[in-house]
């Protein structure tokens, strides 16, 4: 494994956990049937102190990207992206504290 595959995945695993997190807050959206917008929602969930909830099921795209990685045998890019969601799980933890 070289440093750029690592630093790739990394890089994979976080856009891929951001986009997660918005998918969860329009799906959230929709399901209350509201009319707010994503933004709404992370705001909402900042205010009421539940963001870590949404940063976590965001996550689960990661998975999604890990195994497809580990499918094409580019184990530096599941590398990066196992070290994305660690800290994306530190950081979590570090919010509910």
């Amino acid at each position: 494994m070289d440093k750029k595959s690592i630093i790739t995945g990394l890089i994979y695993g976080i856009v891929s956990n951001t986009l997660g997190l918005f998918v969860v807050c329009f799906t959230t959206a929709k399901i209350a049937g509201r009319s707010e917008s994503t933004l709404q929602v992370l705001e909402a969930a900042v205010s009421e102190n539940f963001i870590g909830k949404l940063i976590s099921l965001g996550a689960i795209i990661n998975l999604i990207c890990f195994f497809y990685f580990i499918r094409k045998q580019k184990d530096g890019h599941s590398a990066g992206i196992l070290i994305a969601t660690i800290l994306i799980a530190v950081g979590t933890f570090i919010t509910k504290l």
